[in-house]
């Protein structure tokens, strides 16, 4: 966790409002950080629905496997939560049977600690790969959170899964959900080793409405896709890449109807909500990235279809020598080709046209004839970077999200295990 917060850090910060059924506290459990928090135990009220998506590496963490285990099969009970603990510092992936132990033996703890049954525990943890977890530093300590857990102490618990993240990531949302209404709560991590796979981070996702396992499955596999998985800050899946959302159905109480289907037309508020907390929360990592002093919106349009156009620009957004020209504020508009050039997807030469901040920089593949390096170059000094390309082949749009790649992020990555 850095010291000095980003640039690019959002101004206002939400006010997250309590969500009934959800309490949190957070603890230091020494597991690599002095001074800080660095678990965080939520407890779920009985009833409270799961859902979630994970890493597609091939070396996914111990923590990973221990919740894509808990949600395997269809039946309600084996879609229901009891408590989440999450750890920073150690990410215990790439830890063998020692792994597979200390995730069971941390749910055994706070299984114990809050009188439920382990498998309705969920855990992640993120940090150094490869070093084992001393599942024994939590005896004792969600004990004590299981004691002292409240409502509203959301920035502690986004504060306390933080690693090189500079700040902590919130987004909330409020919904009419027939004609009651609802909340929706998130918190995310993420700065480095960010690249879309899902679910590119951890982040964990609350709300009151009452929807079934499935639908709310259904409505984060749809939302992820143009958030989380159009997010990248270096290209690199992460081994414990973690997103999961809990619905606590305390709003039926107040007359929120009870969806069993994500295609229910009663849930359609629900979801532009649900989709804007993690689009939020998805551009709160992109402004987070390691070293990052611009954020920067890759737009791909006039592709053959969204998937070749989302091919392109994440092959845009990759690239070493785009990302080091915006952080020299150089409208390099040749390596944009480059990057097009490469990505293997459909493209002609002769139709490329090349926008930076709004500017046309190229066109009709040459130089744009009225280009001025000036007033290119001055655009190019804002916080946020726009860059759009027209293909001219077809109908096919997308757009991702990344920031730039300065000395500070090499400074990080090669000062993070000292």
């Amino acid at each position: 966790m850095s010291t000095t917060v980003s640039p690019l850090a959002p101004t206002d910060v939400p006010s997250m409002p309590e969500i009934a059924g959800v309490r949190l506290a957070t603890a230091e459990a020494g597991i690599r950080y002095k001074g800080r928090t660095d678990v965080l135990l939520a407890v779920l009220d009985q009833g409270t629905t799961v859902a979630g998506v994970f890493t597609q590496s091939k070396c996914a963490s111990a923590p990973v496997e221990w919740c894509r285990e808990r949600l395997k099969g269809g039946s309600a009970k084996e879609r229901l939560a009891r408590a989440l603990v999450v750890n920073s510092g150690n990410a215990n992936a790439f830890t063998g049977k020692t792994g597979r132990k200390s995730t069971r033996m941390t749910a055994d703890i706070a299984a114990k600690a809050i009188g439920c049954k382990a498998a309705d525990v969920f855990l992640a943890s993120t940090g150094v790969i490869g070093e084992p977890l001393d599942a024994g530093k939590f005896d004792g300590v969600l004990d004590e959170l299981s004691q002292r857990v409240t409502p509203d102490d959301w920035m502690g618990a986004a504060r306390a899964i933080m690693t090189t993240d500079t700040f902590p990531k919130v987004a909330t949302a409020t919904v009419k959900l027939g004609k009651a209404k609802v909340t929706i709560n998130g918190m995310a991590k993420g700065a480095g080793m960010i690249a879309p796979d899902m679910a590119t981070m951890l982040a964990f996702v609350f709300t009151d409405a009452p929807i079934a396992a499935a639908a709310l499955q259904s409505l984060l596999k749809t939302g992820v896709e143009d958030t989380f998985n159009a997010v990248t800050i270096d290209g690199d899946t992460s081994t414990s890449d973690t997103l999961l959302a809990f619905a606590t159905g305390a709003a039926a109480a107040n007359g929120a109807p009870k969806i069993s289907r994500a295609s229910d037309p009663r849930l359609k508020a629900f979801s532009k909500a649900f989709s804007g907390v993690l689009a939020d929360l998805a551009e709160q990592v992109a402004r987070d990235g390691e070293g990052a002093r611009k954020l920067v919106e890759i737009i791909v349009e006039g592709a053959v279809s969204k998937a070749s156009a989302r091919t392109i620009a994440m092959s845009i957004a990759n690239s070493p020598l785009v990302k080091t020209a915006v952080a020299g504020e150089d409208a390099n508009w040749g390596r944009v080709v480059m990057a097009v050039g490469k990505a293997g997807e459909p493209a002609d030469r002769d139709k490329l046209s090349i926008w930076f901040n709004g500017i046309r920089v190229a066109t009709r593949g040459a130089r744009d004839p009225s280009y001025d390096e000036t007033e290119v170059s001055e655009a190019m000094k804002q916080p946020r970077i726009q860059i759009k390309v027209a293909l001219g082949l077809g109908k096919g749009r997308d757009r991702v999200l990344t920031c730039d790649l300065t000395k500070e992020y090499v400074a990080i990555n090669g000062d993070y295990r000292s």
